[in-house]
């Protein structure tokens, strides 16, 4: 999940899911008396950025303090939120009108300007802003951020703001899934203040937004910081008074505090998956999600370089005993690059590769010229991935005769982000991706193109054939037809093997005795939409 122009998302605050025994479902058992005014703590890792054009691992507390255009709720219905409307005769050129009366949480009226200045400001190559490809479809973003070199414009030609409330975005292709683009977890489309250009950095700590919640204080390192509901919020007004984040470096500590009633709410660490139960309770709340877990490689090592190699390695993995001796069983082992949830998802198109078969992978790896020396398999520390590795590594060992296989973590998410982007990734690697929206168009774009921001979690992996398939695929006159052209996108990409698919994923979480429901969307709760108890 979750580099960016690069938005590896979802992706480093999910990183397991589930638990044996439970079933899915989106809340709690609802409270007859909840408490609008009650605040909670929300277990977090420590943020990179809360700027929503910048942030890549703070999704919980920015998109509390943000308002999305659009929402889209689990049957893929879009429904609008400071957006009035957005609509296209062409799914090329898009207008999109706002609710009016909308402020900032300094008072700033939001207007179609707001928009257009913060997607200028973040998709500019010079400002480094992570999220930026996230805005890579419109029209005149090569221009601003080109692939090599200095940029030619200052602002992208297919944005432009019509009156206080209107604004057009032409994008470079037709796109039918735009207006799914500009929902919740796509932050490199929330819009900024005015006075947030005047000290970007103290911006940084303590954000401007348009959403349901203000900031109460600063965010500092290593920190909690709190959030408080805006009372001049026009959209639907928060269940609850507030929330407070603490940041955790190791997320089995916000396990024990969870458990204490000291911290309210926390992602299950999939290393706690095979307790949880028996600790939580009801408490432990299993949801369906559009994310997906896989191995990546560092495709420039030419230990790598030879496909067989990587098809030999995922053969030898046994997902299976993976998925009941870490998940529980609740994870389903993946056959595809995107989950089933996702309209149109092959069915199987991995094959025989994402199948078990030792005596097969043995084989397949001696054709490639077998290994020599240690293959370390690395992942992110701190995050509850160790028995996850340490099986794979065990697996791969074992069923694959190589001697020396390690499961190497870094330090922490940040140190494992860095060997991806200076090319030091030992080996295998931890991948995940948590669709940002429910379709296949988010996933493939973000693993397998250049313009996708995540390329450097599948070993900068790029494929001509595939970005016109993808192409073709976002112009298709119907849902229906786009699903067929996307899954053709994942035979090519299949073909080249350049990932190992290990999970579709289901989301766990657990809470305390304070929260009464758990709405959520897409796999990640709604934060002002938590009850609690009065």
């Amino acid at each position: 999940m979750r580099a960016r122009g690069i938005l590896v998302a979802a992706a480093v605050a999910v990183v397991g899911v589930a638990v044996s025994g439970c079933a899915g479902g989106g809340s709690t058992s609802p409270s007859s008396s909840s408490n609008s005014t009650a605040t909670f703590v929300y277990a977090i890792g420590e943020p990179d950025h809360l700027t929503p054009g910048r942030q890549t691992v703070a999704f919980a507390p920015v998109m509390s303090v943000f308002a999305p255009l659009t929402s889209v709720d689990d049957a893929g219905k879009v429904s609008y939120v400071q957006a009035e409307s957005v609509t296209s005769d062409d799914a090329k050129t898009w207008t999109i009108k706002l609710r009016s009366g909308w402020t900032f949480h300094n008072g700033e009226t939001v207007t179609a300007k707001s928009y257009v200045d913060a997607w200028n400001y973040e998709a500019l190559s010079t400002h480094a802003w992570e999220n930026a490809g996230q805005l890579a479809g419109i029209e005149g973003y090569a221009d601003v951020h080109p692939a090599t070199g200095k940029p030619t414009a200052e602002t992208m030609s297919g944005l432009k703001a019509v009156d206080e409330d209107t604004f057009t975005v032409t994008l470079s292709s037709k796109d039918s899934s735009f207006p799914l683009q500009l929902t919740d977890a796509q932050t490199g489309f929330y819009p900024m203040p005015e006075a947030a250009y005047k000290d970007l950095d103290a911006y940084d700590r303590k954000p401007i937004g348009n959403g349901p919640y203000e900031m109460a204080d600063a965010w500092k390192d290593n920190t909690a910081f709190s959030v408080k509901a805006y009372a001049d919020y026009k959209g639907t007004k928060p269940s609850n008074g507030g929330v407070t984040f603490q940041p955790y470096a190791d997320m089995n500590t916000a396990y024990n505090d969870v458990l204490a009633g000291n911290t309210d709410l926390l992602f299950l660490p999939s290393d706690k998956y095979t307790s949880a139960k028996a600790d939580f309770g009801k408490k432990l709340i299993v949801l369906d999600s559009t994310g997906i877990d896989y191995l990546g490689f560092p495709l420039w090592d030419k230990r790598y370089e030879d496909k067989r190699v990587r098809q030999a390695i995922s053969m030898a993995i046994d997902r299976k005993a993976v998925n009941k001796a870490i998940y529980g069983g609740i994870n389903e082992p993946a056959t595809a690059l995107t989950p089933p949830v996702m309209a149109g998802t092959p069915e199987g198109v991995c094959g025989k590769y994402c199948d078990f078969d030792a005596d097969a992978a043995k084989k397949l790896l001696a054709e490639a010229g077998g290994w020599s020396g240690t293959m370390e398999i690395v992942y992110p520390g701190g995050l509850g991935l160790d028995d996850l590795f340490q099986a794979y590594a065990n697996q791969i060992r074992q069923n694959l005769g190589i001697k020396d296989v390690e499961a190497k973590p870094t330090t922490d998410w940040a140190s494992y982000w860095g060997t991806l982007e200076d090319s030091t990734v030992a080996g295998p690697h931890f991948g995940h991706w948590g669709a940002l929206y429910t379709s296949q168009q988010n996933t493939l774009r973000a693993l397998f193109t250049s313009s996708g921001g995540c390329t450097l979690c599948t070993g900068k992996y790029t494929s001509p054939e595939v970005d016109a398939l993808l192409t073709k695929a976002d112009g298709a006159s119907s849902t229906a037809e786009a699903g067929k052209l996307y899954a053709d996108a994942q035979k090519l990409v299949i073909e080249d093997f350049p990932i190992v698919p290990t999970f579709f994923d289901r989301y766990a979480y657990v809470t305390s005795d304070k929260i009464t429901t758990l709405p959520s969307m897409a796999g990640s709760p709604i934060t002002s939409k938590i009850e609690l108890k009065g």
